[in-house]
């Protein structure tokens, strides 16, 4: 049974990614995936005379077969293909992705806290965790990584996992970079001791006007609720009376972190969610005291990409008519996974219950066997509504709201279609924004403060016939049309990461935002219009 007070492992994460952004290093500790613990089965459920056929197959080859074998990767591909025939988020993680996860979702490493991107086969810093080892060493945004331990790796193609090799290791050993910057060598190499590096899971706080607060949420990890309300409570000392809670592109992660932040909406002991399974009985998660935001308006931003503990948050502030849901229908994931360890460092991540949401929805979308990996695929962004489940929910004022297939908004936002248009996702998937920010436009430092680029900074458009031209000259043919399309999409990308370089992570979602049409209808329900 799962009790309110659970020390299990509890996952409510969508196809959840273990790295924070792409091409984020953080040194977290590495465990081998190929690490074995002498002797011990790696399958360690109740063995029946029908279930110990799989354990008893693996000791005959290990025993008898004709040329040795790697029993270990043996036993993997086993638990692979038994773990395919279950639900599409039941999962088995080696070692190193199981450690990954946990890290990630802690919100803590052992590393040095360096963001780098490969500009032209040598790594470039790109964003560095304030008080970090490396920013404590002296590294700065900008800097470009030459040699690692004496061991050159500019100007020579290294894989990720090599380079992650290099630079992982724990808590209190060193780590020479030597570092180009400013067009020459520093004198000597900087000498970075790896720590414990802290990562809230809130990506922006900030008051957009005089009473309104806008809060982005990454991902739900341990610390998630306790970020949430020193955050919420920092905004409201600022003024702030409305909340506009961003949960989109968030995929999930702790159900306990759900159900904790969910409470600051609510008084105490109101219903936010409840599970149950063939082997869990029905379990009621309440809120559990007089939230700290439970009277000011709300709303709460969702998109295809938010999934599980963000539903379930989203669900219990529709069900209960505490605030307004806005943005797309949510990817519709209902189901919870309990984590089963193993001595090597492996895990299972295994269904063990669905969840409800205070009226008794289950959102999860249909699914068959085996389909992991269409799922993820499949799950594109909506032009236009799309209510596929019949089954309709009243609420206590008679609004009706809708179960499976995710959250439905109560005020429907389609995406942009320049947004999916062929032109963009080339552009997007080729990193063309990227390579042209880091390449063409970050070579002198800024003489205008956070506030004047937040406010009167606009991509002019000689540097965006420029983008056009690097674009042509890397591959990407467009008619002039469809440059026309794309340009504010294209331009707020370009402002939104020159922010971030120049002003840390929070001024990336306030240059994106300016132009955000789903943030802008919901500053509209927000103010009743």
């Amino acid at each position: 049974m799962m009790s309110r007070e659970t020390k299990r492992n509890l996952f409510v994460a969508a196809t959840y990614g273990a790295v924070l952004f792409l091409g984020l290093l953080l040194g977290q500790n590495y465990a081998g995936e190929d690490a074995r613990t002498g002797g011990g089965a790696l399958l360690p459920f109740g063995i029946t005379d029908k279930t110990g056929k799989v354990q008893r197959l693996i000791d005959i080859i290990a025993s008898n077969y004709v040329d040795s074998v790697n029993i270990g990767q043996l036993q993997d591909l086993a638990i692979d293909e038994i773990v395919s025939q279950l639900d599409p988020h039941s999962e088995y993680l080696r070692p190193n992705q199981a450690h990954k996860q946990q890290e990630s979702l802690e919100g803590s490493f052992e590393g040095i806290g360096i963001e780098y991107y490969s500009l032209n086969d040598t790594l470039m810093t790109v964003g560095l965790i304030a008080g970090g080892p490396a920013q404590r060493a002296g590294l700065r945004v900008g800097d470009k990584l030459i040699a690692i331990d004496g061991d050159t790796i500019a100007g020579t193609p290294i894989t990720e996992k090599a380079l992650e090799k290099k630079i992982r290791g724990r808590r209190g050993t060193a780590i020479e970079l030597t570092v180009h910057r400013n067009g020459k060598n520093l004198p000597l190499p900087l000498k970075v001791m790896r720590d414990r590096v802290e990562i809230s899971s809130i990506d922006a706080a900030y008051i957009i006007d005089t009473a309104t607060a806008y809060i982005k949420i990454r991902r739900f990890g341990a610390k998630t609720a306790d970020d949430f309300e020193q955050a919420l409570l920092h905004l409201k000392k600022q003024g702030a009376q409305r909340l506009v809670l961003d949960l989109r592109e968030n995929g999930g992660g702790y159900f306990h972190a759900a159900t904790a932040l969910a409470s600051h909406f609510f008084a105490d002991k109101q219903l936010i969610v409840y599970t149950e399974g063939a082997h869990e009985v029905r379990t009621d998660y309440y809120s559990s005291a007089d939230g700290i935001f439970g009277d000011g308006d709300l709303v709460v931003l969702i998109d295809e990409q938010s999934a599980s503990a963000s539903e379930i948050v989203a669900g219990a502030v529709q069900d209960l008519e505490r605030g307004i849901i806005v943005g797309r229908r949510s990817y519709g994931k209902a189901l919870v996974q309990e984590q089963f360890g193993f001595g090597d460092g492996s895990a299972l991540n295994l269904t063990v219950a669905r969840y409800y949401t205070p009226l008794g929805r289950c959102i999860q979308k249909t699914y068959t066997v085996n389909t992991r990996k269409t799922m993820q695929v499949t799950n594109l962004p909506a032009v236009g509504r799309q209510d596929t489940d019949t089954t309709v929910y009243k609420t206590l004022s008679g609004k009706l709201v809708y179960g499976g297939g995710g959250i439905s908004p109560d005020v429907w936002v389609p995406v942009d279609s320049n947004g999916i248009s062929a032109l963009y996702r080339k552009i997007r998937q080729a990193s063309i924004i990227e390579t042209f920010v880091y390449g063409q436009l970050t070579k002198s430092t800024p003489a205008y403060s956070v506030e004047n680029y937040l406010k009167g900074y606009f991509l002019p458009d000689k540097e965006y016939h420029e983008f056009l031209q690097y674009a042509s000259e890397k591959g990407i043919n467009y008619t002039p049309d469809e440059a026309d399309a794309v340009k504010p999409l294209v331009r707020t990308d370009i402002e939104a990461l020159l922010g971030r370089y120049y002003f840390g992570s929070e001024a990336f979602f306030k240059v994106r935002n300016r132009s955000d049409k789903v943030l802008a209808t919901a500053l509209l329900a927000l103010h009743g219009e």
